[in-house]
């Protein structure tokens, strides 16, 4: 069990114990550094204490294993790598795919394990398909902490290996057993900002790496081709190819101190206008910000690429799904259409605001996760 110190891992870890495992507790440290981080917020030992109290509480066996070299590697480079190309990264998802459910697994094989579990508010269901076992990624029951958007590039073999205890459960459920129990997390607040790093000031974390550099933020015009969502929408298969921002075009109104710590759709940090502005294109290469008016931000249409498909193999034919754009976001309705090249086109019933490159766009059927692939 993947002790984390956090309250959603403990009552899991008790769950596991009422169904007859017999459980070990694994504390997984995953980050040294503290550049960029907030004061008090996710201090390994801490986590550490917590985590071992809880344990000694359950009277199960605890373990502490650092993983911190393939969490640099993996997640950390990854989020830099994404911020330097413009895009904004999901670190929790890479997480979860390369840390949790794979270097945490390799690591529990000391103790030779039947299966891994977690405290995600997610659910798995075996079913049958050609005589063989398949696994199903469900929603979980709470849907206020559903954590499936962050499983979406879970493999069978992953899965087949998992166990998610408490995604029959609610959170305030969750919190009154901690607290009968007696558990020290009881009442502990959720972590909050990068996973295992813990809530930061974005920039100087990202100025380890990506130095703070001063551009310029241009409001684009309202004839540009492309721009206005009052455009007829074209079909999928006449798809264009995005639009390429020229420098000439648009009005300065501002100066930034680099186009990496912005995200699409964000208002804080652009100069005060007679209309407010978003962001709604972000230029690293020229290191410049394309901001908007509101009412002009967004589109119908994106392009997922990489898309693990839950299954194992991707739909052959158009369908309609739900589409999750964020963690955060509700499921919009779309059609998608698998291309050969292993990408999806997706076209929303409804203009959305915020689709960013580089998050995960999740295809749901109801409370089923078909996959999820990275929006291009």
């Amino acid at each position: 069990m993947g002790l984390s110190g956090g309250v959603d891992s403990s009552v899991a870890a008790y769950a596991l114990k009422q169904q007859g495992y017999d459980v070990i507790g694994l504390f997984m440290k995953n980050w040294h550094d503290t550049t960029g981080l907030l004061k008090g917020d996710c201090p390994f030992d801490e986590d550490f204490d917590f985590a071992r109290m809880v344990a000694r509480k359950l009277q199960i066996p605890f373990e502490m294993v650092d993983l911190s070299e393939e969490y640099r590697r993996r997640v950390v480079d990854y989020m830099f790598s994404e911020y330097s190309q413009g895009r904004n990264p999901n670190p929790d998802v890479i997480c979860n795919r390369e840390i949790k459910f794979d270097a945490l697994i390799k690591a529990s094989q000391v103790f030779n394990p039947d299966f891994v579990a977690t405290g995600h508010y997610c659910r798995k269901e075996e079913i049958a398909v050609d005589g063989k076992p398949m696994y199903r990624l469900l929603a979980g029951r709470d849907a206020n902490k559903d954590q499936s958007y962050f499983l979406c590039q879970l493999s069978q073999q992953q899965l087949s290996k998992a166990l998610f205890p408490i995604g029959d459960v609610v959170k305030s459920e969750v919190r009154r057993i901690a607290g009968e129990l007696g558990l020290a997390t009881a009442q502990r607040k959720d972590s909050q900002g990068i996973c295992f790093v813990g809530k930061v000031d974005l920039p100087v974390f990202l100025q380890q790496k990506l130095k703070a550099k001063q551009g310029s933020i241009i409001e684009i015009p309202q004839n540009f081709p492309g721009y206005s969502l009052q455009q007829e929408s074209s079909s999928l298969a006449q798809l264009a190819a995005p639009v390429v921002y020229k420098p000439m075009d648009g009005k300065l109104v501002g100066q930034h101190k680099g186009a990496y710590f912005y995200t699409i759709g964000q208002r804080k940090g652009l100069p005060a206008a007679a209309q407010a502005l978003y962001v709604w294109q972000k230029d690293t290469q020229n290191n410049r910000l394309i901001v908007c008016p509101a009412e002009d931000l967004g589109t119908d249409t994106l392009r997922a690429v990489d898309i693990n498909w839950i299954s194992g193999s991707a739909p052959t034919d158009e369908f309609q799904t739900e589409v999750k754009i964020r963690f955060r976001a509700a499921p919009a309705s779309a059609v998608a259409r698998p291309e050969p090249d292993g990408s999806a086109l997706v076209r929303f019933e409804k203009p959305l605001r915020d689709i960013t490159p580089g998050q995960l766009a999740v295809f749901y059927r109801g409370e089923q996760v078909l996959g999820g692939g990275w929006i291009s």
